[in-house]
């Protein structure tokens, strides 16, 4: 079985493309680098002991998918490729909406051309909204998001809804991340952010590992135990693994499916600065700042349909994660530059 992995150079995708490796799937991968880098791949190959095929494509260019599509016989594909970070889309929103949403309309006319009717969707908690309380649950309404990245996840996911409406020998999988964190066990890939890390995790490592001063908690006086935000953090490898059960789902059943991919258990951050401290046994300076605007106190899911339906529910800890993190940042300082 071809699996076509969009975006497969990224955070997740390149762990996702190992673990579809590992799980005896050929892979085929489609990246422009826009959030990557070529060395990726070359530690893709290292790790899994094989070579995917790599076209270097944006999801917008028609001609180069279809080729893609006419070179290989694809039975399922994964769709990671998209701009990604909330603070630039509200200055940037006519580029995530071309490139998320019309990239993905693009996409799904190449496979429908092809007769590939087989996706998962990398979707985000995003979608919920500010106005459900965790723990969330696939069947709450979604759509009341506050910027055009989270609105670009709504719209795909309800293009994904008319689409499977419209002709019901598509299977379609929609994966609601919540907050991937950690690394490879072998630290030699992880998270590797351009320029200041928007997220927890990796600002965490940079500030152990020397390159940022300090550490900003945005707010301590939320209705939390410690008044501090709290998220359901998830290592990369268990989503990664998440990943293959609905591949073969989408193998195995015709359907719309919709899934949480999350512990079910909600971390605040400083929950997760002192578990990276006592994992590691590094110094993470921090200071206490004021609120970030839109940031929501508490935000955790119910996974429990995905471990009904998927048979796959999150095995790794917080402790876990901080250590993973940090083999990744203390072994590469300088991400994929060093």
């Amino acid at each position: 079985m071809s699996i076509l992995v969009t975006g497969g150079t990224g955070y997740i995708g390149s762990h996702t493309c190992i673990a579809l490796m590992e799980a005896g799937y050929d892979v085929v991968i489609a990246d422009n680098y826009y959030n990557s880098k070529p060395v990726v791949l070359e530690r893709i190959r290292e790790l899994a002991g094989k070579e995917p095929v790599f076209y270097n494509c944006d999801i917008r260019d028609r001609a180069g998918l279809d080729k893609i599509f006419t070179e290989q016989k694809i039975d399922s594909v994964i769709h990671f490729a998209g701009l990604k970070a909330v603070g630039e889309s509200c200055h940037m929103p006519l580029q995530y909406f071309d490139n998320n949403v019309s990239g993905t309309v693009v996409l799904l006319e190449v496979m429908a051309a092809h007769g590939v009717r087989r996706i998962v969707f990398s979707s985000s908690a995003t979608v919920y909204g500010s106005e459900n309380e965790s723990p969330l649950v696939e069947d709450m309404h979604i759509g009341s998001v506050s910027n055009p990245y989270g609105r670009t996840k709504v719209m795909i996911e309800e293009i994904l809804n008319d689409l499977y409406a419209s002709d019901d020998r598509w299977s379609i999988c929609k994966l609601r991340y919540f907050n991937p964190i950690g690394a490879h066990k072998s630290g030699r890939i992880g998270e590797d952010p351009n320029g200041i890390p928007n997220n927890l995790m990796p600002y965490i490592s940079r500030v152990a590992v020397g390159k940022l001063e300090q550490l900003t908690i945005f707010g301590n006086d939320y209705d939390t135990p410690d008044g501090t935000c709290v998220r359901d953090y998830i290592h990369v490898l268990d989503l990664a693994r998440g990943h293959i059960n609905a591949v073969q789902k989408t193998l195995a059943d015709t359907g719309l499916f919709t899934y949480n991919l999350g512990t079910g258990h909600g971390y605040s951050v400083l929950e997760v600065v002192n578990a990276f401290i006592k994992v590691t046994g590094q110094n993470v300076p921090y200071r206490i700042g004021p609120r970030r605007e839109g940031d929501l106190a508490c935000v955790y899911s119910d996974a429990s349909r995905a471990k009904a339906e998927l048979g796959w529910e999150a095995q790794y800890g917080i402790e876990d994660m901080c250590a993973d993190a940090w083999r990744w940042q203390s072994r590469n300082p300088d991400g994929y530059d060093g």
